[in-house]
């Protein structure tokens, strides 16, 4: 089955419409789409690997430190009133090691809290945040998160 996720890495079919937020030695920060919120950023690890087992030493180090700028970056820019990290990386052609990292609204319902914030993911176009706004987005995170220690 092709990795949909080494496809957008390599730049032959972007899942993003907006830049990569960050590119690391080992991993990449991109924003999620389709989405239905602002600040759902997925960490991707550059190459293919299916399971957190099969990571160096360098690439969890590497990834300990992304997580922690994204997380001070989405309170920062985004005002969140918490983050979510997940990693599941078994879902059809996304069988790729990613981690979604999730900035949780403050005024975020009841419906999406806690491991049913997955379903904001669950969006056609038309219920997404528009392209523009997520270019807008990656465009101002890119700048902000060389800022952040």
């Amino acid at each position: 089955m092709e990795c949909l996720i080494c496809k957008s890495n390599s730049g032959e079919k972007r899942i993003s419409p907006g830049p990569t937020i960050h590119d690391g030695k080992y991993w990449l920060v991109e924003h999620a789409y389709p989405t239905k919120i602002k600040g759902w950023l997925v960490i991707v690890l550059k190459r293919h690997s299916e399971a957190l087992h099969d990571l160096s030493v360098d690439e969890f180090r590497e990834l300990s430190i992304i997580e922690s700028k994204i997380v001070h970056l989405q309170l920062i820019a985004l005002n969140c009133e918490k983050e979510y990290i997940s990693c599941y990386a078994e879902k059809g052609q996304f069988n790729h090691i990613h981690f979604h990292v999730f900035a949780k609204p403050r005024e975020l319902s009841q419906e999406y809290m806690g491991i049913n914030s997955i379903k904001l993911l669950d969006a056609n176009e038309e219920e997404a945040i528009p392209k523009e706004e997520i270019i807008r987005i990656c465009n101002e995170l890119r700048e902000q998160i060389k800022l952040v220690n």
